[in-house]
Formats: structure tokens, sequence, C-alpha cells
């Protein structure tokens, strides 16, 4: 049995770029880490990796904006 894959919630500030994040994120261990993929939160509200399932979802209540 596969362990579910784990949901990370972001706020604006986590963001590189308003509404995408990327994966693997800082706090992922090194050795699960993958090619670097950017997802967009921004649309949505939330994004998977393509590569290890994590989904990003952007936590209730958050603005995304430019400066």
């Amino acid at each position: 049995m596969s362990n579910p894959p784990a949901t990370v919630e972001v706020t604006a500030k986590d963001m590189p770029s308003p509404g995408v994040v990327f994966c693997p994120n800082p706090k992922m261990p090194l050795w699960s880490s993958h090619p670097r993929v950017f997802i967009d939160v921004g649309t949505t509200g939330e994004g998977k990796c393509p590569y290890c399932g994590t989904v990003y979802k952007l936590k209730a209540g958050e603005v995304i904006g430019s400066h």
C-alpha cells in the first residue's frame, strides 16, 4: 500500500511569481527530489505535481497580486 500524495497549503509569499509554485519545494528531503516543475495555483486555487503527486492548494482567503 502506498502513501497518498502530500497536500501543501501555500500563501502568496510562498510563490516566486504570482500564482506559481515550484516542486520539489524547499521543505522536501533531498532524496525525494525530481526535476523542478512550476505549478500554476493561481488559476484554479490548486495544482498537482506531475512527478510526485504533491497537491499545492492556495490558502483560503489568500489574495494573489502583483506588486
